[in-house]
């Protein structure tokens, strides 16, 4: 192991994402001195433990940990069976972003698996004015609201949509089709896409942890 460290120097020393075996190289240990390792600043609050797909733990190890405060990813997360590995995880102090907030978050990283695991979110949404002022901001009101017809074929018992919100978003003769992702259209959402002219960055097989029904 490098020269001994305190725990903050370790965690900043190992700030990032990690897995055991990255902290037993980094610090030339050994797996038992690396969980042990893990486990020390753990207490600390320094550690959070996520999941990657294939279920591998790893660790975003920060000294800003232990400040508390919350992320949107955390959010994301909180709401959704798809969980979201961030390699940036920018907390937020004071205050806990609303749900709206998070759903706007989300579709601006123009990410797929950000997108599928957004969906949930539409069965959180309370505040559907707060929705459509963020969504308009951000010129995202067409892919909200085509979004939020996806998760309508997948998610139960979603609240509807304020019929206001949705005659404010029907694209007019003169709009162009638009894309939440660059370049990726879908290959079973065509309905959802022509109503809405929107391409839709999914695909029926792409939402296998949702029931799906294609339309």
């Amino acid at each position: 192991m490098k020269t001994k460290m305190n725990d903050l120097e370790l965690a900043e020393e190992l700030n990032g994402l990690n897995t055991i075996q990255m902290i037993e190289n980094s610090l030339n240990v050994g797996r038992a001195k690396a969980i042990y390792i893990i486990y020390k600043l753990r207490m600390k609050g320094f550690v959070l433990t996520e999941y990657r797909s294939d279920k591998t733990r790893v660790y975003h190890i920060s000294p800003q940990n232990a400040l508390g405060g919350t992320s949107y990813i955390d959010i994301i997360n909180k709401n959704s069976p798809i969980k979201l590995l961030a390699v940036d995880v920018h907390k937020i102090y004071g205050r806990e972003p609303s749900i709206e907030e998070t759903l706007i978050y989300a579709i601006k990283r123009k990410s797929v698996r950000y997108i599928i695991a957004t969906l949930s979110l539409f069965k959180k949404i309370k505040n559907w004015s707060e929705l459509y002022k963020r969504a308009k901001d951000n010129d995202l009101v067409r892919e909200v609201v085509a979004l939020y017809d996806i998760s309508r074929l997948i998610i139960p018992k979603i609240t509807r949509m304020p019929k206001r919100f949705k005659t404010l978003a029907t694209p007019k003769k003169k709009d162009k089709y638009k894309f939440i992702i660059q370049g990726l259209d879908s290959s079973d959402f065509k309905n959802i896409e022509k109503k809405w002219k929107v391409y839709i960055p999914l695909n029926a097989s792409d939402l296998t942890d949702y029931k799906v029904e294609v339309s």
